[in-house]
């Protein structure tokens, strides 16, 4: 039976990860890693890791605290909420659950515990120049070379690529729509170069090339007589709880967006009254929290379905797709409200405004997602 209720354990990790993000970065210090080509708040990445939230996601076997999406929800929520310029995402979430999920135990063993402890950061390889979110979009090849593989291509968007220490990439294996699997590239292996791309959110991503980048036979997840092209599907469960947590984001960023634009309504007077007592105002508002409740319903379902093990195929898009659109018609609102300044860069709104937009681009765009929920409610067709 669904249950909405947190525990008093989730309700502490909350206020801890709030007041952490509070004291190690604060929204003018995110200001400042803006465009940064690190882009790390490395005091609190360490706290992150000293605190075991690095390895929210990680199995305890591997390091880890082996934690629920539930649990991620929380946390992911307070990240949203102060914008935090962390890696977690494509290292602690996306990489280390492709490890997990791909991986075998001595690859896991390897490489999970450095993760989990926010010593080793990694980043994801996967969307690339023309190309989209199906597995077509995976053009960059690995070819058998001996005991090993050429890697040939580029990708585009890989997040905080200066700061990784390994990337972990989607690679073209066969001719196959699927025939795809997940690499493990050191950073500085020969042939690997990177140049940063400056976004709509001014967060740290790069484009990467392969030029003829050579890997042993072991950086392939999985074991050494597995099939090749076993990499999507294991990649497709991890974007199952990527895209949840991806959401919660969402959620977080709506909620502080909502609340510092309620309190505005309430203090900036207009023709001798505050903006929140014209009627239009407030009804923009109230519109934006029942969106923004209907929103936070469905991540929390998501995840609960995720952590009791039932099936995501329909609520992990669902999630993505209501939550990330609701951040952006949200944010788009609060600027509206706050008038011509909600646009400049003086103000914390504008923030908010760009983030949403670039996350409902990113990691399932919206078509991706109305696809994915289609295949569901249609079933073959």
């Amino acid at each position: 039976m669904l249950d909405l209720d947190f525990t008093q354990e989730q309700d502490m990790l909350r206020d801890m990860v709030r007041g952490l993000c509070a004291e190690f970065s604060p929204l003018e210090r995110v200001r400042e890693f803006e465009d940064d080509p690190d882009g790390i708040a490395r005091d609190l990445w360490q706290r992150l890791g000293e605190l075991g939230l690095c390895g929210l996601m990680v199995p305890e076997s591997a390091g880890g605290s082996g934690m629920s999406l539930l649990d991620g929800v929380v946390v992911y929520e307070e990240l949203g909420r102060s914008l935090a310029p962390v890696p977690h995402f494509v290292s602690c979430v996306l990489s280390a659950g492709a490890i997990a999920e791909a991986g075998t135990a001595a690859q896991q063993a390897e490489l999970l515990a450095g993760i989990a402890s926010g010593d080793s950061i990694a980043t994801v390889g996967w969307l690339e120049p023309g190309g989209g979110y199906k597995p077509r979009g995976v053009q960059l090849a690995a070819q058998a070379n001996g005991d090993g593989f050429v890697l040939e291509g580029s990708k585009a968007h890989v997040q905080f690529a200066a700061a990784a220490d390994l990337f972990i990439v989607l690679a073209r294996t066969g001719d196959g729509d699927t025939d795809l699997d997940l690499f493990v590239v050191p950073a500085g292996t020969a042939g690997l170069t990177i140049e940063q791309r400056m976004s709509i959110s001014s967060d740290t991503q790069y484009l990467a090339t392969f030029d003829g980048v050579a890997v042993p036979g072991a950086a392939r997840l999985g074991p050494p007589d597995a099939p090749a092209g076993a990499g999507w599907e294991a990649w497709q469960r991890v974007m199952h709880a990527g895209a949840i947590l991806a959401a919660a984001q969402a959620v977080g960023g709506a909620t502080y967006a909502l609340e510092t634009t309620v309190e505005y309504a309430k203090t900036r007077q207009q023709f001798n009254k505050a903006l929140a007592e014209f009627q239009a105002i407030s009804h923009y508002l109230a519109d934006a929290r029942t969106t923004l409740d209907g929103a936070q319903l469905l991540v929390y379902e998501a995840a609960w379905a995720h952590s009791t093990d039932r099936s995501t195929g329909r609520l992990a898009p669902m999630a993505k797709l209501f939550a990330c659109r609701a951040y952006r018609d949200i944010t788009a609102m609060c600027q509206q409200v706050f008038g011509g300044i909600g646009f400049t860069v003086e103000y914390d709104i504008q923030l908010y405004f760009r983030r949403a937009k670039q996350l409902q681009l990113s990691w399932w765009d919206q078509a991706t997602c109305e696809d994915r929920v289609a295949d569901a409610v249609l079933g073959p067709v």
